[in-house]
């Protein structure tokens, strides 16, 4: 029993630790940089009204059947074998979480404060 009372301290700073390392909803101005990032940059191949160009359409209809997870994964890590690159290194795993689940819900999303 002494020694789970000497690991307390210990496991507490191990618990808020993990709290930090899980990020939650990207912040309201996340949010607008986020908006513009899709628009400018997924809307070059995507097309400006993410209906289709170079890559497929980012519709809330051609996503609808889609997985969460699938999206998450195709936005961080690309499609090899394609153009659609992986963007891991400019998005954390929540703000390619948020983005897919705007796209899932009608992008580009007015609530985000989009301009």
């Amino acid at each position: 029993m002494t020694i789970a009372l000497k690991m307390l301290p210990v496991v507490a700073v191990f618990a808020s630790a993990l709290a930090v390392a899980q990020p939650g909803e990207p912040t309201a101005q996340r949010q607008q940089t986020l908006v513009r990032m899709v628009r400018q940059d997924c809307g070059s191949c995507h097309g400006m009204r993410l209906t289709g160009g170079l890559g497929p359409a980012l519709t809330r209809e051609a996503l609808a059947e889609r997985p969460l997870a699938a999206l998450v994964a195709t936005t961080l890590h690309g499609r090899p074998g394609t153009p659609m690159p992986g963007w891991h290194t400019m998005l954390s795993e929540a703000d390619a979480l948020w983005i897919a689940q705007q796209l899932q819900a009608g992008f580009p999303a007015e609530s985000a404060g989009a301009k």
